[in-house]
């Protein structure tokens, strides 16, 4: 049960001891369904018909590269890969001489809270008004009809996680999402995948409030500021669990940023750290040490390189810009080779975007990287790099038990690209989701289009 659902019927089941007993010790959860409360998923797969895509480079994100080789997708789910595949009345796609992949995974997005038309008005990523504001979801923000999902959806990206912005120590919840079309975000929201919940290091948070004259305006205060937030959040959880323990406590007065903090310290919660310098990487090491909760993905992490090792011990993902760094002093040490050195040491590395226009393109990033790889002598094959964007991400996610790699039993999140997809020529050609073909290059009774891009050439076959 999540914190949320736990804080809500613990203060219901105090109030109703109150009024109906007075030896009431202990409240009773309720039993409901799994997405019925507020804020859950309530994403529906497209319809979709068994599939069979034969004869193809299939990278299956686990590290295998097959040769001409099958997918089979029955009821949404991958069914079997391998050669020699057949299925009475599945649709049969030919896809000799292309390749397959799972669904990209964008860890990094800002669509939707930051969408286009990029007006004022749509500014919804950052909520600067603490350094605190862990009480905040990006979800709540989210526009599901930004065009930047249909262009996404164009590059093979079937699946992201949206984040608040990088202003605040803690930003507030981000969310994963189906790239779907959706009325509402609830019908795109990735079913079962954690919450993430946003921190920032370095010069952001202290440029921000330190120009106000307030805390933190130094990186001695953004630490400080962490600690002191995670102290009141461990204070918090130790009168939860006291009243749901039956301990004679009242519940604290409900309160939505430690309820965020204390499901991170419950371990349901997962965090998502904006930090470009290998040292503060390190404090920030330190910190999840401290006080009991772990660092699941490191963001931007520059000089991640620095600390290859550190990431690995501590099983802590990476996720990494191909050739984008110094354009402030915090991101001035980068280097091209920064992602190979991560994966080389065993870590958790990932191409991530940021960006709505790199989201298009996380393949061709990823190919960056291999190039740059190669040039110091570090060989990457396509069956290793393609983790990078789809098995990795999935693991920084949370959700890499649903997606992420082509295996039986796991969503049909897969593309059919035009070839091999690190290459500069690469195009998605077909794009599945949950086993429903979601778009086909140049289909115009697939491929979504908003009342934003009419009068554009996105209008016409969708993305191209």
């Amino acid at each position: 049960m999540c914190i949320r659902d736990r804080v809500n019927r613990l203060f219901v089941a105090v109030a109703t001891c109150v009024v109906l007993t007075a030896g009431c010790e202990k409240a009773k959860e309720d039993e409901s369904p799994e997405g019925a409360g507020p804020f859950d998923s309530r994403y529906t797969p497209l319809p979709s018909d068994a599939t069979l895509i034969t004869g193809a480079t299939v990278l299956t994100g686990t590290g295998e590269r097959l040769d001409g080789a099958d997918v089979l997708i029955v009821d949404g789910k991958i069914s079997a890969v391998g050669a020699g595949l057949s299925a009475d009345g599945a649709t049969v796609i030919d896809a000799a001489g292309k390749w397959v992949t799972p669904g990209v995974i964008d860890v990094h997005s800002h669509l939707g809270v930051y969408p286009s038309p990029g007006t004022l008005s749509h500014s919804d990523g950052n909520e600067m008004t603490s350094p605190n504001t862990a009480q905040v979801w990006a979800e709540h923000s989210v526009w599901p009809h930004d065009p930047g999902f249909t262009t996404a959806l164009a590059g093979g990206v079937t699946a992201m996680q949206i984040l608040p912005g990088s202003a605040n120590l803690f930003g507030g919840r981000g969310v994963t999402l189906k790239n779907v079309p959706g009325r509402n975000v609830m019908e795109m929201k990735f079913p079962g995948a954690p919450h993430g919940l946003k921190m920032a290091c370095g010069e952001n948070p202290k440029r921000v409030y330190g120009s106000r004259g307030q805390a933190p305006g130094t990186r001695m205060g953004n630490v400080a500021g962490y600690r002191a937030a995670w102290i009141e959040a461990a204070q918090y959880r130790d009168k939860v669990k006291a009243a749901e323990e039956g301990q004679g406590a009242e519940p604290p007065p409900r309160d939505l940023k430690l309820e965020t903090l204390m499901g991170v310290l419950e371990g349901e919660i997962l965090i998502h750290n904006h930090c470009y310098r290998g040292d503060e990487m390190s404090v920030m090491l330190d910190i999840a040490k401290e006080f009991g909760y772990k660092v699941g993905t490191f963001h931007h992490a520059v000089e991640a390189y620095k600390i290859a090792d550190l990431l690995a011990e501590n099983d802590t993902c990476a996720a990494m810009w191909a050739d984008w760094w110094g354009f402030k002093m915090e991101a001035y040490d980068g280097i091209r080779e920064n992602i190979a050195l991560v994966d080389k040491a065993g870590a958790c590395a990932i191409v991530h975007s940021d960006s709505a226009i790199g989201i298009q393109r996380l393949n061709q990033e990823a190919a960056k990287v291999m190039g740059s790889a190669s040039r110091v002598g570090i060989d990457i094959p396509p069956e290793q790099a393609i983790r990078w964007i789809t098995q990795n991400a999935a693991k920084s996610l949370g959700v890499l038990d649903q997606v992420g790699t082509l295996e039986a039993g796991k969503m049909a999140d897969v593309v059919i690209w035009i070839g091999n997809p690190f290459s500069v020529y690469a195009l998605a050609d077909h794009v599945y989701i949950d086993g429903a073909l979601a778009y086909e290059r140049g289909n115009d009774d697939v491929n979504p289009v908003t009342d934003f891009t009419l009068g554009t050439s996105a209008a016409a076959g969708g993305a191209k």
